[in-house]
């Protein structure tokens, strides 16, 4: 598993990238109550924004860690956004086809996240 700054995991699964939320991600910002998932086949850039969670507390968005196309969504947490809140490792959102491959690389591992969350 690889970790960005805006607290999502991201875990490589042969070609593609699946990610979600972490835990400390999910704490923050309380119930989830919707999420809008972006359609599959869209083409997206690093740093686009493609993903909208609503909690009790806040509207957040997702952005895309890497460029490359979405391949899948979870359609599960359309009905069942609470799940994010369950177990956030294994509510994912989305699995996206890198345009570049070792695009994960450069991210962080577990402890350097750790760090980051204290």
């Amino acid at each position: 598993m690889k970790y960005t700054e805006d607290h999502e995991w991201l875990r490589a699964e042969g070609d593609e990238i699946v990610v979600g939320i972490t835990r400390h991600a999910s704490e923050q910002l309380g119930d989830v109550v919707f999420v809008e998932l972006p359609e599959e086949g869209r083409e997206v850039e690093a740093g686009d924004e493609i993903v909208v969670i609503e909690s009790v507390k806040a509207a957040s968005d997702i952005s895309a860690p890497v460029a490359g196309v979405i391949v899948a969504v979870n359609a599960d947490l359309a009905d069942n956004p609470g799940a994010v809140n369950e177990d956030p490792l294994t509510a994912w959102f989305f699995r996206i086809k890198p345009t570049e491959a070792g695009a994960i690389d450069g991210f962080m591992d577990e402890a350097a996240y750790n760090d980051l969350i204290g």
